[in-house]
């Protein structure tokens, strides 16, 4: 047999690197996660891309395709101040999420995921018109539209909590991220989510 077809060596246990490519921002795993809200998984998708690059910009509802981690990043760019920043906002969700892991131990995708579950209210209110009388009506909310105001409740409050304050960007978010998942109402995207179901309840 000639050097040409000998076969090759064969590596031992454990010696294959990790793929770096498959896991988000090269550290976060992605394809373990779970979801304790049944309503909102098909919803919430997680991949180990963080940058689209628009791709699903120009279709109808496609936003749903993109991994929430993207939606984050997006949702924290719509201030005047850091429109158009992604780059920007990759890093400060980057540094969120090694921050949320040091205090939590956790997988921070898998806690931002518990995060946009709890913070996304079940119940708000339209208004409708009875001849010149606008009156205020309780209806439930959809998933995708529970998402929706999840990402934005995270987002605003980890811009309220930042803006021209001491605190850093990434560790006011992470601090949202930790409440969220939690729970806690003193958390800007919980206690939004609280107030809204309140109103809708005082609307039935």
């Amino acid at each position: 047999m000639s050097e040409s077809e000998a076969p090759e060596p064969e590596q031992p246990a454990g010696a294959e690197d990790v793929d770096t490519d498959a896991l988000l921002f090269g550290r976060w795993e992605t394809t373990e996660i779970e979801y304790a809200d049944p309503s909102t998984k098909r919803y919430i998708t997680v991949t180990p891309i963080a940058h689209t690059m628009g791709r699903h910009a120009g279709k109808q509802f496609q936003k749903s395709e993109i991994s929430i981690v993207e939606r984050l990043i997006n949702r924290l760019m719509q201030t005047e101040e850091n429109t158009g920043k992604k780059q920007q906002a990759l890093g400060i969700v980057r540094d969120a999420f090694e921050t949320v892991h040091e205090r939590t131990e956790e997988n921070p995708v898998q806690v931002l995921v518990h995060a946009v579950e709890n913070a996304g209210p079940r119940e708000e209110t339209v208004r409708l018109k009875y001849g010149g009388i606008s009156v205020p009506k309780a209806v439930d909310v959809g998933p995708q539209r529970r998402v929706d105001q999840s990402l934005k409740f995270l987002a605003e409050g980890a811009y309220n909590a930042s803006f021209k304050t001491s605190t850093d960007a990434s560790e006011a978010l992470a601090q949202q991220l930790i409440g969220a998942a939690d729970y806690d109402v003193q958390t800007y995207a919980i206690n939004q989510k609280e107030e809204k179901e309140r109103v809708a309840a005082a609307a039935r």
